[in-house]
């Protein structure tokens, strides 16, 4: 059911990188048909767009009206409401926290030459979040609001023909206005060519992976890490306990055939159990088939000697959650430097931090922890270098850089210095 690689054999460093890498590049078959729908709605704009939601969901409206998101909204368990408002709470708290570290600078050289550089919100964000994730939606828009980006839209699907009341309750609450019901690469469309947003985040399934993959850097920007397929990846010792083992990776499971779950451990004797439990609560789940696709296609236990080897195997997958059920676990985050998040400890549970821990959950897959970070304030922030030089103060640095200008033969770029400091 689950594949097993043990550091002992000579090829498991190989083996676990092409384990990986086969998940990881797999190509797209749908670039040839997103194509041709972003080109369509680039050209045609509102009919197009119309075209493919009629298609592909049957929907017949796009733009949601304040009146029927109330309606909506009314039909919402109070439960839930306020479910949300908690969420909103301590995902709101945390982010506020990052404000601490983003600071213009302003300051004078020697020359009295000032050098700025000042933080400025991107001005539009289109935000795309599945038809049944009203928890993505508040971590997509929590931190862009409390970066003050001026304008968010966002794009939701219908499910069955019909709104998420706790997506638009959700949207309500962090103060989206604009709110239309469309989805796939013809959302992703809208998004860049009608309403012309600067930047689009959220997930969604491959169409809307490879539609932002084929604008971005073009006419919209997009995060700067890879949020694709969920993953975990748990160490345990002969001490964790085997529920919480096997919960946490099935947990991952359960989200597509393409997720992936990857236990690490020293102790071959707990394996056996994990994985008749990890069997047994497939069988419980709504969503079975997928949680068992998944396993069988991507999970994965890895049998490593000693604790170095477990550092090594965490820093090479370089997973989007990590969850270490171990004891001293300290002693292993100061080694860590590739993972999404890291959930530390028994009583912290990954889910966890899905929904009310405050921390974002959008974070890089497929290894883009190596150089990338979870979804922040900085995500909806510009920066602007701002140079003021006095006449004094470009004479005094000016020689060193015609030097360098004619070294690397740009003549004009020397001139244009000379004619910054002639002397009239």
């Amino acid at each position: 059911m689950i594949k097993i690689l043990r550091s002992n054999n000579k090829k498991f460093l190989s083996n676990l990188n092409s384990f990986l890498e086969k998940r990881r590049y797999t190509k797209s078959n749908v670039s040839s048909s997103v194509s041709k729908i972003l080109m369509d709605i680039k050209k045609n704009k509102i009919k197009a767009l119309k075209k493919y939601e009629l298609k592909f969901s049957n929907n017949k409206k796009i733009k949601i009206t304040n009146k029927e998101i109330k309606k909506v909204i009314k039909s919402l368990d109070p439960e839930v409401k306020l479910a949300i408002d908690f969420s909103y709470n301590r995902i709101k708290n945390f982010h506020i926290q990052q404000l601490k570290n983003i600071k213009n600078i302003k300051y004078k050289d020697k020359y009295k030459n000032l050098l700025e550089y000042v933080n400025i919100p991107i001005e539009s964000v289109g935000i795309y979040v599945p038809g049944n994730l009203p928890s993505t939606l508040l971590m997509n828009s929590i931190p862009a609001k409390i970066a003050k980006v001026k304008r968010l839209v966002l794009a939701t699907p219908k499910i069955k023909g019909k709104l998420n009341p706790a997506i638009l309750y959700a949207a309500k609450k962090v103060g989206i206005n604009e709110i239309y019901s469309m989805g796939g690469a013809q959302a992703i469309g809208s998004l860049t060519y009608i309403q012309k947003v600067n930047k689009i985040i959220g997930p969604g399934n491959k169409f809307v992976a490879e539609a932002k993959k084929q604008l971005s850097g073009k006419l919209i920007g997009t995060e700067s890490m890879f949020a694709g397929p969920s993953e975990i990846c748990v160490v345990a010792d002969k001490n964790s306990d085997i529920n919480q083992i096997a919960t946490s990776m099935v947990s991952q499971a359960e989200h597509d055939i393409d997720s992936q779950s990857i236990l690490i451990t020293k102790h071959e004797n707990i394996i056996k159990n994990v994985v008749d439990k990890i069997s047994e609560l497939i069988k419980k789940l709504p969503r079975k088939k997928i949680a068992y696709k998944s396993i069988k296609k991507h999970g994965l236990i890895i049998i490593a000697k000693n604790d170095k080897e477990i550092t090594d195997a965490i820093n090479i997958i370089s997973t989007e959650h990590l969850e270490l059920l171990i004891k001293n676990s300290r002693k292993f985050i100061k080694k860590i430097y590739n993972a999404g998040s890291i959930c530390n400890g028994k009583y912290s549970p990954m889910c966890l931090s899905d929904f009310t821990v405050g921390t974002n959950h959008v974070l890089p897959t497929a290894g883009s922890s190596r150089y990338s970070s979870g979804l922040n304030i900085n995500e909806f922030i510009k920066k602007i270098s701002i140079v003021t030089l006095n006449k004094l103060g470009v004479e005094k640095i000016a020689n060193p850089a015609i030097t360098l200008a004619k070294y690397e033969q740009l003549v004009g770029h020397a001139e244009s210095i000379r004619s910054r400091i002639r002397r009239n």
